[in-house]
């Protein structure tokens, strides 16, 4: 049954009071400046608004779970996570099940501001986050936008509003303010500077935006009165079968942070989850990986997202382990950092779980981001998780949960130390996962194409000397940009020649692993040359281009497609002696 909520100030208020609050399913706020302008417009035409789903929690149950409030003053630098809620013992709540994104904009639009970086700013930077509030322009006239609003709502900084000579920017959390709509004239008359007709316009808008915020009773919504967790998620689950679907584990995550007792596990999970994606160039874990990786190292049963996985006795377990897990997890991705991963080139997030669970194991081990330091071990983990990267069928998908399961079982058995990867590679043998590769598999390989996800992580097999601590690019040997129509039809070269050339330019027999600056430096030159010019010695020139597999690199292009075709044999050679 629908029943009336009130007007928008009334909402807003309720969120104040932490009378309405976020269940830990709930994502986070998701909505770009745009979008709450356009909620704002919409209001303001009188569109439908949308009816939200309330969940009605007695104080009994109150207890059982964790919430958190709404955002209210939205920080890209700071980070933009819902606060914990503490709730105040024997009062229930109202949780939001539905509503989220639009009563979050409101809360924002209204009471609050948004941080978000400024383009060409470094990140790091708090400079480049300035604070921006939601302003209304006083002086539009009505006429539709380029966006299709009619109302002019804008997030500015204070002094950017203030210097706006063309319009007149009224804050419109300030229509909060006024103790009534009577109040508007005086507000008109004695703030502003406008003639007859601006005085008209200014106090039509303000009334509409008053009658919109604090005077009409635009809010609806259904309410849900059942304490059973099952039924509450499962009427999560098909509100969200369209548009943005959260992730089963979203769900579970829920009950995670209800039965954790020392720790909030919803701040220590996406607090992980963001000191990961921090790791050198940086990556892009979710919490669906962080939680798996906690049910795959606390030896929970198997690895899937069932109900049953997040036990009470489960999620304790999980807690003694965390400090372990954090560090296990850490370590693993600074691994697979200092081995060049990043979130450009990691094609399979769930590779890293069994590096994970050795070092969980093992207890983290300090050093193997170190070339050096287990040397052995660094070596056996690379050929192993680059294997499974490289194979062109996949390995990290169907199957996945029972895949893992089984990996663990070997890791488990195996001798202190060592990262069995033999063993592991059997196993996935029998699943139909070889880790060896054809000769098909492997001119495949040789065939992929610049932009690839796994070009980086062959080309770094197959010239291992290059050091990926520092920051390499995948480049091209001849240059990209010499091979247009307009610039092969020039040097004289025939359509049919064009066209083989062009097949050849971006797939790895010409490319190679150059370090950022060079890259830089390099730019459009030709390879004869960039090579004459960075080492004069001919001793250090031939000695880069073995290193490089090079070969007898040509003046210019009219020797390109023998130099490719000479280069795709040796590099054949290479990859046939590692991957076979």
């Amino acid at each position: 049954m629908y029943h009336p909520g009130g007007t928008i100030e009334k909402a807003v208020n309720e969120i104040a009071k932490n009378s309405y609050v976020l269940p830990a399913i709930q994502r986070e706020f998701v909505w770009r400046p745009e979008q709450i302008e356009r909620l704002f417009d919409s209001l303001m035409q009188g569109y439908p608004f949308g009816a939200f789903l309330f969940w009605k929690v007695l104080p009994e149950t109150a207890t059982e779970f964790q919430f958190y409030d709404f955002v209210r003053d939205y920080n890209e630098f700071k980070g933009i996570h819902s606060p914990r809620v503490e709730l105040q013992k024997g009062l229930g709540v109202t949780a939001v099940l539905d509503g989220q994104q639009r009563l979050t904009a409101l809360n924002i639009g209204l009471r609050g501001s948004m941080r978000l970086k400024l383009k060409g700013k470094h990140k790091k930077n708090p400079e480049a986050y300035p604070i921006r509030y939601l302003y209304i322009n006083l002086l539009h006239d009505g006429t539709e936008t380029e966006n299709g609003t009619f109302y002019e709502f804008k997030f500015l900084e204070p002094k950017a509003a203030n210097d706006d000579g063309d319009k007149c920017w009224f804050r419109v959390g300030k229509i909060l303010d006024f103790s009534s709509m009577a109040a508007i004239p005086d507000l008109v008359e004695e703030e502003y500077d406008f003639d007859k007709e601006q005085r008209k316009a200014a106090r039509k808008t303000l009334n509409r935006l008053f009658e919109v915020i604090r005077s009409n009773p635009t809010v609806a919504y259904y309410e849900e009165g059942s304490q059973e967790l099952n039924r509450v998620l499962n009427i999560f689950i098909r509100l969200n079968s369209g548009g943005t679907i959260l992730s089963y584990s979203d769900l579970l995550l829920s009950i995670a942070v209800a039965q954790w007792t020392e720790l909030d596990a919803r701040e220590e999970i996406h607090s992980l989850v963001d000191t990961l994606n921090d790791i050198g160039s940086g990556f892009n874990f979710s919490h669906d990986f962080v939680l798996k990786a906690g049910l795959m190292l606390s030896d929970i049963a198997s690895v899937g997202f069932k109900v049953d996985n997040f036990s009470k006795k489960n999620m304790a377990l999980l807690q003694d382990n965390w400090p372990a897990i954090r560090s296990a997890l850490t370590r693993t991705v600074q691994l697979a950092s200092s081995l060049g991963l990043s979130g450009a080139n990691l094609r399979a997030e769930s590779s890293l779980l069994p590096i994970a669970y050795y070092m969980f194991k093992n207890s983290s081990p300090d050093g193997f981001e170190i070339k050096g330091k287990y040397k052995d071990q660094r070596a056996a983990i690379r050929d192993w998780l680059f294997r499974s990267l490289l194979k062109p069928s996949g390995i990290w998908g169907s199957g996945l949960d029972t895949l893992l399961t089984a990996l663990r079982d070997v890791l488990r058995k195996a001798d202190e130390g060592v990262f069995p990867a033999n063993e592991l590679a059997g196993v996935m043998s029998k699943r139909g996962k070889q880790l060896s590769f054809s000769e098909d598999e492997l001119y495949e390989l040789l065939d992929m194409s610049y932009g690839d996800k796994r070009t980086f992580l062959l080309l770094s097999m197959l010239f291992p000397h290059v050091d990926l601590n520092n920051q390499f690019h995948v480049d091209h040997v001849f240059p990209i940009s010499r091979f247009t129509s307009s610039k092969l039809d020039k040097a004289g070269f025939s359509e049919e020649t064009q066209t083989e050339m062009r097949e050849w330019a971006n797939t790895i027999a010409n490319l190679q692993l150059l370090e950022g600056q060079l890259n830089k430096e390099k730019n459009a030159a030709l390879p004869s040359d960039w090579l004459r010019e960075n080492f004069p010695n001919g001793k250090a020139r031939a000695y880069y281009g073995d290193l490089h597999d090079l070969g007898d690199v040509p003046e210019d292009l009219g020797g390109f497609l023998t130099f490719a075709n000479a280069r795709h044999e040796n590099l054949f050679k290479r990859l046939e002696a590692q991957l076979k």
